[in-house]
């Protein structure tokens, strides 16, 4: 009876994250604003029998890779075209599960106070993914800086770039990076989440921010075989709550903006 028991033990201890347990989820997500709303469910969660394990990421990259390689169960950081993008490139199938919340991208600037201010041949820094790339240079073509040869393309780099009046150069840098080079260029356009962390106010600081009409939804994420999973569900479901609405429009105060 001992060695059934002690294999038993042996057994759990082994256990793959395969397949979510009953009573635990190990999420990735980015600090802000992803882990704090997190966080603010975590009580709500742990009432309905779910045990929330938050791991926090400073990249773009390691969340979804750890989902796919089954280290973590899901994760909660990126919108669904930057998604589609890193399952094409890495052969991936991740999928959606919910969508909660929307960080209007912004253009930031410790040099000028506004985008007419550029000089000829000022240096933009933009975010070196592809999809967060050409939602830089969208926000860009908007507010009239330069032109796009397609306004409609999300996957637009500098050489889709038709009219450039004033021969800015670009720079393509890590995401996580702009903030902390943000006094080294001329203008950023940083991702709301690194804004924050970085102590920039979007709905203040923002040169040019996009509006709530923004198709760059954050999501929860998993892997299809844990999409039904019953905790997976909870998690889902504790994310579109009044409360959390509430929780989202009085901590951010527009810079984050509920997607439900």
């Amino acid at each position: 009876m001992k060695k059934i028991v002690t294999l038993l033990a042996a057994a759990a201890a082994f256990a793959s994250i395969n397949s979510v347990a009953a009573d635990k989820l190990s999420v990735g997500a980015t600090a802000v604003p992803h882990a704090e709303i997190l966080e603010f469910i975590k009580p709500t969660l742990a009432k309905q029998g779910v045990e929330l394990d938050i791991k926090v990421f400073t990249d773009y990259v390691q969340p979804n890779v750890q989902v796919a390689e089954k280290k973590l169960h899901a994760n909660f950081f990126q919108h669904q075209p930057y998604l589609t993008e890193f399952n094409k490139g890495k052969g991936t199938t991740l999928v959606s599960v919910a969508g909660v919340h929307v960080e209007p991208f912004g253009a930031y600037s410790t040099k000028v106070k506004k985008l007419a201010d550029l000089k000829e041949g000022a240096t933009v820094a933009i975010p070196n993914d592809a999809t967060n790339g050409g939602r830089a240079l969208l926000l860009l073509d908007k507010a009239g800086v330069i032109k796009l040869k397609d306004n409609k393309n999300i996957l637009a780099t500098s050489k889709d770039i038709a009219e450039n009046p004033k021969k800015l150069k670009f720079k393509e840098l890590e995401a996580a990076t702009l903030p902390r080079i943000l006094n080294q260029v001329d203008l950023a356009l940083i991702n709301t989440n690194y804004a924050l962390e970085a102590k920039l106010n979007p709905t203040k600081d923002a040169l040019a921010i996009e509006g709530k009409d923004s198709p760059y939804v954050n999501i929860l994420v998993t892997r299809t075989d844990n999409k039904d999973a019953a905790a997976v569900k909870k998690l889902a479901a504790a994310l579109k709550t009044p409360e959390v609405k509430k929780f989202i429009e009085e901590k951010y105060k527009g810079a984050i903006v509920p997607a439900f």
